[in-house]
C-alpha cells in the first residue's frame, strides 16, 4: 500500500512489544466487532489481508465488511480482493515468470529508466524440484549421479535462474538438490508470522502447483493457482476470490498405533468427496487434531486437490510451534509468532470448544475408526480396507471397465508377462507388486512413511 494512502483502519494498529514502538500489527480483535470472533480462523487470515492492505482502490472498506459479514455473505457469490503474504514457484512455471521480469528490465531500459527497479512487490520464493531424472538406481552413489545429470541437461535454464536470484530484489531461488518444493516450503521457507517492513502479519501464499494446499497443515493459508494469477500477485494485484464456504471437519479420538497418515488421509479423502467441498475451505478442529503431527496434518492438506477443495486449514497450535522449532526456527522468531497470533486470536486450541468459530457445515471423523487401507486401484478416493483388498482385487477384474473395473476374461486372470531385468528373467501376473516410485510429495511430508515405503521396497529387493 502506498505510503501517501490513508488506510482507514490505522487506529487499530499497535506495537506488538511496547519496547520495539516501530515493529506493529493491525490488532483485530480492537474491531470492537462481535462477528470477528466467530469467523473460521481461515477467514480470520483473509480479513486481516483486507484490513491491512485497505487502499480504498484495489482493497475498499466494503471488502472488509463482506469478510467480517462472512456468514451471511458465504451463499451470496460476494467476490473479495485477497493479497496473500508471499508466492512459491516450482522452476517448471518460476522460469516464465523469471523471464517475464527479465523482459520488463529490458523494455524499461530500453525507455532510458532504472531496470533494477523493476523487481516482485510481493515476496517470491522458486525451488528448483522438478528437474531431476532417475537415471541411476540402487546404488549408493545413485543419487550424486543423478543431480550431476540434472546439472548437465538444465546448465542454461539454471545459469538464467542463478542469475535471477542475484538480480531480483524480494526473490529467493534454492538451488537444486535441495528438496521437493513443498518440502521445503513446509520445513524451511515458512514463515508462519511475517515481520516484514514494519509489521507483523500471518503469512499466506498462492503456488504454482495443485499440492501448495500442502503448507495449510502449518497453519499457513496457501493454495494452487495459474502461472498468469501467480505472477500478478508478485507484482502487487490482489486476486479476485469468491468469498467460501468453510466446511468444519471435526475430528476426534486418537488413531491407532498401527494406523499410518495414509490411512488417515486416504479415509478423510473418501468422506469429503461425498461431503462434496469443490471450491470450499475445509478447515479442521477439534480434540482428535492435537492428537497429528505436523507431518500427519500436512499429509491431509496435501491432498486436498483429490477431494476438491481450494484449502485444507490447520490453524496453528502448540504442535505448531514445537514442529517451527525442531525445524531450525530461532526462539525469537517462535516468540513472535506466538504472541502475534495470540494477540489477534489465531492461535489455536484445539481441545477448547469455546474457540470453535461457525462453520457452514460440520462433518465429522472419529480417529478410532480409521483402519488400514489402500487406494485405487485408480483413484484415491476409492479407499479400500486391506482387509477386503483380495475380494475388491478379484471383482475388479470380472467387472466392465470403469474408474474401478478391468473387464480381464476369467481365462485371462492367471496370465504371466515373461520380462528380463539385470540379465534374469522375471514373470508379471495379476497382482504381482510393482513398486513405481515412494517419492510423492505426499508421502515426503510425514518420516515414517517414507521410511515405511523404503523398508517395502527393500524387503522386494532381498
Amino acid at each position: 500500500m502506498s505510503a501517501t494512502v490513508k488506510n482507514p483502519f490505522q487506529h487499530i494498529v499497535e506495537p506488538l512489544d511496547p519496547k520495539d514502538p516501530k515493529q506493529q500489527f493491525y490488532n483485530l480483535s480492537k474491531l470492537g466487532d462481535p462477528r470477528y470472533d466467530r469467523l473460521p480462523f481461515s477467514i480470520r487470515v483473509l480479513l486481516e489481508s483486507a484490513v491491512r492492505n485497505c487502499d480504498e482502490f484495489l482493497v475498499k472498506r466494503s471488502d472488509v465488511e463482506s469478510i467480517l459479514n462472512w456468514k451471511e455473505t458465504q451463499t451470496q457469490t460476494v467476490e473479495v480482493p485477497f493479497r496473500p503474504a508471499r508466492v512459491i514457484l516450482q522452476d517448471f512455471t518460476g522460469v516464465p515468470a523469471v523471464v517475464d521480469f527479465a523482459a520488463m528490465r529490458d523494455a524499461v531500459m530500453k525507455l532510458g529508466g532504472d531496470p533494477e527497479k523493476i523487481n516482485p512487490v510481493c515476496p517470491a520464493d522458486l525451488v528448483i524440484d522438478h528437474s531431476i531424472q532417475v537415471d541411476f538406481n540402487r546404488k549408493s552413489d545413485s543419487l550424486q549421479k543423478n543431480q550431476d545429470l540434472e546439472f548437465d541437461r538444465n546448465r542454461e535454464r539454471f545459469q538464467f535462474l542463478k542469475w535471477g536470484s542475484k538480480a531480483f530484489r524480494n526473490m529467493r531461488i534454492i538451488p537444486p538438490g535441495s528438496g521437493i518444493v513443498h518440502q521445503v516450503n513446509l520445513e524451511y521457507l515458512a514463515r508462519v508470522v511475517f515481520k516484514y517492513d514494519g509489521y507483523f502479519y500471518p503469512d499466506s501464499l498462492v503456488g504454482t502447483d495443485s499440492h501448495t494446499t500442502m503448507i495449510d497443515g502449518l497453519g499457513v493459508l496457501g493454495w494452487g493457482v495459474g502461472g498468469i494469477e501467480a505472477e500478478a500477485v508478485m507484482l502487487g494485484q490482489p486476486i479476485s476470490m469468491v468469498l467460501p464456504e468453510v466446511v468444519g471437519y471435526k475430528l476426534s479420538g486418537t488413531p491407532d498405533k498401527l494406523i499410518t497418515s495414509t490411512d488417515i488421509v486416504l479415509t478423510v479423502t473418501k468422506h469429503l468427496r461425498q461431503v462434496g467441498v469443490v471450491g470450499k475451505f475445509v478447515e479442521f478442529f477439534g480434540p482428535g487434531v492435537a492428537q497429528l503431527s505436523i507431518a500427519d496434518r500436512a499429509t491431509i492438506a496435501n491432498m486436498c486437490p483429490e477431494y476438491g477443495a481450494t484449502a485444507a486449514f490447520f490453524p496453528v497450535d502448540d504442535v505448531s510451534i514445537q514442529y517451527l522449532a525442531q525445524t531450525g526456527r530461532d526462539t525469537e522468531k517462535l516468540a513472535y509468532i506466538t504472541k502475534y497470533l495470540k494477540a489477534v486470536g489465531m492461535f489455536r486450541d484445539y481441545n477448547n470448544v469455546s474457540q470453535d468459530p461457525d462453520f457452514t457445515q460440520v462433518v465429522e471423523l472419529d480417529l478410532d475408526t480409521v483402519v488400514p487401507c489402500c487406494s485405487g486401484p485408480k483413484r484415491p478416493q476409492d479407499r479400500i480396507a486391506v482387509s477386503d483388498m483380495k475380494s475388491d482385487f478379484e471383482a475388479c477384474l470380472g467387472a466392465k471397465q470403469s474408474f474401478k473395473g478391468f473387464q480381464v476374461a476369467p481365462e485371462h486372470h492367471n496370465a504371466a508377462i515373461p520380462f528380463q531385468f539385470n540379465g534374469k528373467e522375471y514373470t508379471l501376473s495379476h497382482g504381482s507388486v510393482v513398486i513405481a516410485a515412494i517419492t510423492s510429495c505426499t508421502n515426503t511430508s510425514n518420516p515414517s512413511v517414507m521410511l515405511g515405503a523404503v523398508i517395502s521396497a527393500s524387503l522386494f529387493f532381498l
